[in-house]
């Protein structure tokens, strides 16, 4: 039997729809179907996307993002491994809340059809999640959690209560969170100026392992560099001096002295002026009595938030107001006026710099607009001479020179005079060598009702009580009036704020403030390993297993979030490691960013209107288009440019797959399933050949750089060849493959696509007559020689242009090559008359002649 043998009757047309609620239907009715195994000796892999807000409907940017995660996860388990493939929801947060204003619907109930919606789109996209660990973080089994963690950092020191600056909205009387702020105004009140004022607020002391967390990125090696050092320059380490310059009396609540942080302390004979940030608690002192002077810095500040709206407040245009007040400096006692500047960040060192306009960017920009004096206390060396340049190009900013016109200093280097001027201000006791970080305490007070409620009490007898262990969780109340007015909503519910005291047995009032979403998401990964505990956050034996040394195998999810996300769930690792909950020190072992899919120049958004949904994409094309164009139209690590003609070409390409298997698939054939013949055909030998290259590139692609898109051109490559063959077989029998090269073929090419397009790829396997779970049948294997080819073909070029191409034996000596190619008739016109003075040959690549 050969291939242009045809069965009586058979449905070549591929219909989409059909064959995908067969399998679908069949799915859903085996729960354990994507269930890590419970006792088994494979190894284990972890294999995890960023978990979804439940926003109500799936677009095709996630669609994106999860296809890749459930491609790696089917080919692991077909690769012989344990799979934890889990999903949830990170379920807390504002949209809820505008949601319930808008549609006066409850957050519960809204967050909860939402998440219904989007489950039965990913069941529908055939996503492999066990969702027997499914993950809901706004309901009491997982929240609970969330105020066991607050109480124990408690205990440790590591949660704390201190007053903050917030945005705060005078018509909601609420705090808003910086998203919230637009153009210096409430997002709900546009013509509402955002104020600046001081609560009490909760934290979470993650500056306590900022070196660690900063140290540790070195370790983290399977993780994209843009990441690591997005992270670096959020924690933000510097290493040098805090210096007191004196205000000669006090100025009001804030001190009489403004403390800046510099880690050049070597220019401070250069300071020419102290720029405060418009924030800082000296500036709230000035501007309490001088309503211009206020007018002016609440400018800077809304020029601040624009900035940082736009994304890079360093390139701020420089602006500032003098404040009509001087401090001394305290190495040489000069009087430095004191400005109030839009460049300079409260959330940086301590909010105030000593202006160095000769030897920094920034404040040479700021001193040449306002004029103010310019002063050089550090000459570049010469070289490896002790030369020096006397009047070097301003601003010089280099970190090692000769220090000049600097007192006693003077005539030392850099690295010397920081050294001993930092002595001198320790000896002198204004001044000490310190380190500082751009990152700050985590604040975690929302004053907003759908959050994680904080497990505090407060009792005029005893203070800050924490809620016993035994009471959590503390429920969040149902039926709740959210009007975004008069503070947190939690605030007045009456049967939530009044409380007994555990200590005295008094009156006490709750916390009404709730959670940081981040929290939630900070730790959720663990919670999939043991999703139904109710005495623990997780077994701690059962999160070592899936976590190892190293923590998850794969992470993959969206660069938004390489800062807060991934930074403070390394922050509560490492806490949950020092606690002894966990042994790995780091969440993560493998991170994977993907692209963003963009429609209509934008990236795909509801507030933007483009976004295109998977289940128009389902209905028209079918699911494994939908996920296989996904995969196809750009590396995954690229940006993706949505176009529809695209997915109609892919489902175009499934349909060739199907119609191909269904003509030729024989599994009752007495021929099927005998070893393939020794003997093969030139025809036959290069399908084989195809077929074990398009494995090994599959293959190196899952392991390795994961572009998919070379995935598929070469499965579509192969089943080009193949159509081919079967048509060179329908018009010369002698030429058609052989039944069982046939039956591999076929086979290998099911496995092959089984990760990217599950649902044909399982009607295509039973049709094979297999009768394995192809999520568990066996990836297939590459074989080298037969991969390799019999004759390869060689350009020749004269002189570096290409004259000709022989053809040769894969093994062919150079000797051979040079030989066929001087027999080329183009290549012979080409050379004729001029001698040959140099030969490059580049083995399997290239032979070039070079003469004159």
């Amino acid at each position: 039997m050969s291939i242009e043998d045809k069965p009586a009757i058979r449905d070549e047309r591929y219909d989409a729809q059909r064959v995908e609620t067969k399998w679908f239907e069949r799915w859903q009715s085996d729960p354990a179907l994507y269930a890590a195994e419970a006792a088994s000796t494979k190894p284990k892999y972890y294999v995890l996307e960023m978990l979804p807000y439940p926003s109500g409907a799936l677009h095709m940017g996630h669609v994106r993002n999860y296809s890749i995660g459930d491609a790696l996860a089917r080919y692991m388990w077909m690769s012989g491994y344990n799979v934890l493939h889990p999903m949830g929801w990170d379920s807390f947060g504002l949209p809820a809340e505008n949601a319930a204003i808008s549609n006066n619907t409850p957050p519960r109930e809204w967050t909860l059809r939402n998440i219904a919606n989007m489950k039965a789109q990913m069941k529908r996209l055939g996503f492999a999640y066990d969702w027997s660990r499914e993950v809901t973080t706004c309901l009491p089994d997982y929240y609970r959690w969330n105020q066991w963690f607050f109480l124990k950092m408690f205990e440790r020191g590591l949660a704390y209560r201190k007053k903050s600056r917030v945005n705060w909205c005078p018509k909601c009387a609420t705090v808003l969170a910086n998203e919230q702020v637009v153009g210096g105004n409430c997002w709900r009140h546009e013509d509402t100026p955002v104020e600046q004022r001081e609560l009490e607020q909760w934290f979470l002391r993650i500056t306590e392992y900022a070196d660690e967390l900063l140290r540790d990125l070195d370790q983290l090696d399977a993780w994209p560099e843009k990441v690591r050092t997005m992270q670096r320059n959020w924690i933000g380490r510097s290493q040098g001096a805090l210096v007191d310059f004196d205000l000669g009396g006090t100025v009001g609540p804030a001190g009489s002295r403004i403390t800046v942080f510099t880690t050049r302390i070597d220019t401070i004979y250069g300071a020419t002026s102290l720029n405060l940030a418009p924030q800082h608690p000296i500036v709230a002192d000035m501007v309490e009595k001088n309503a211009d002077l206020r007018a002016k810095v609440d400018q800077l500040i809304a020029e601040q938030r624009k900035a940082r709206e736009v994304g890079d407040i360093g390139a701020i245009e420089k602006h500032g107001v003098f404040t009509g007040r001087y401090a001394k400096n305290p190495f040489n006692q000069e009087p430095l006026p004191i400005w109030v500047a839009n460049y300079i960040l409260m959330d940086y060192g301590t909010g105030a710099i000593m202006s160095v306009p000769a030897h920094d960017d920034r404040d040479y920009e700021f001193a040449k607009k306002y004029r103010v004096p310019i002063r050089v206390v550090v000459l570049p060396t010469g070289g490896d001479s002790d030369e020096t340049v006397t009047e070097p190009p301003l601003p010089f900013v280099a970190e090692n020179g000769l220090v000049v016109n600097s007192g006693q200093f003077s005539g030392l280097s850099s690295s010397e005079a920081i050294k001993a001027m930092t002595e001198h201000a320790e000896k002198n006791g204004f001044g000490k060598a310190t380190v500082t970080f751009r990152l700050k305490d985590w604040g975690i007070s929302r004053q907003r009702y759908w959050g994680t409620p904080i497990p505090m009490l407060y009792c005029e007898k005893d203070g800050i009580v924490p809620v016993p262990e035994t009471d959590l969780p503390v429920l969040l109340p149902d039926n709740v009036d959210i009007t975004l007015t008069g503070g947190s909503p939690l605030s007045r519910v009456p049967e939530f704020v009044n409380a007994t005291c555990p200590k005295c047995g008094g009156k006490a009032r709750r916390e009404t403030d709730t959670m940081d979403t981040f929290v939630d998401s900070s730790w959720y990964f663990y919670r999939y390993t043991d999703a139904k505990n109710d005495r623990a956050p997780f077994d701690s034996a059962t999160a070592a297993h899936w976590f190892g040394d190293r923590g998850i195998d794969q992470y993959i999810g969206g660069v938004e979030h390489a800062i807060l996300h991934l930074i403070y769930s390394r922050f509560w690792t490492k806490v949950m490691r020092d606690m002894g909950l966990v042994k790995n020190a780091e969440p993560v072992q493998r991170l994977f960013t993907q692209g963003m899919v963009i429609k209509d120049g934008a990236k795909m958004s509801k507030s933007l209107g483009n976004v295109v949904s998977p289940d128009e994409m389902v209905a028209r094309y079918g699911a494994d288009a939908a996920r296989l164009y996904s995969l196809f139209a750009a590396p995954p690590d690229r940006d993706l440019d949505w176009q529809d003609t695209g997915i109609e070409g892919i489902q175009r390409f499934l349909g060739r797959v199907y119609r191909f298997v269904m003509r030729n698939t024989r599994p009752d054939s007495a021929e099927w399933l005998q070893p393939i013949p020794a003997d093969l055909s030139p025809e036959a030998r290069q399908i084989q050949r195809k077929l074990h290259q398009t494995i090994k590139r599959v293959t190196d692609d899952f392991k390795g750089r994961w572009h998919f898109n070379t995935c598929v051109a070469a499965i579509m490559e192969l089943v080009n060849e193949l159509y081919a063959a079967e048509d060179a077989g329908a018009h010369n029998p002698s030429a058609a493959l052989p039944v069982p090269l046939l039956a591999d073929v076929q086979r290998t090419l099911v496995l092959l696509l089984a990760p990217l397009a599950p649902y044909v790829a399982h009607e295509l396997w039973e049709s094979l007559g297999e009768p394995s779970n192809l999520l568990r049948a066996p990836w297939p294997k590459y074989d080298a020689a037969l991969a390799k080819e019999d004759e390869i073909e060689i350009p020749v070029q004269v002189n570096g242009k290409l004259r000709g191409k022989v053809l040769v034996p894969a093994e062919a000596s150079e000797d051979l090559i040079k030989q066929r190619a001087l027999a080329d008739e183009k290549v012979k016109m080409a050379m004729r008359g001029k001698q040959t003075v140099k030969v490059i040959f580049v083995p399997g690549k290239l032979l070039n002649f070079v003469v004159r």
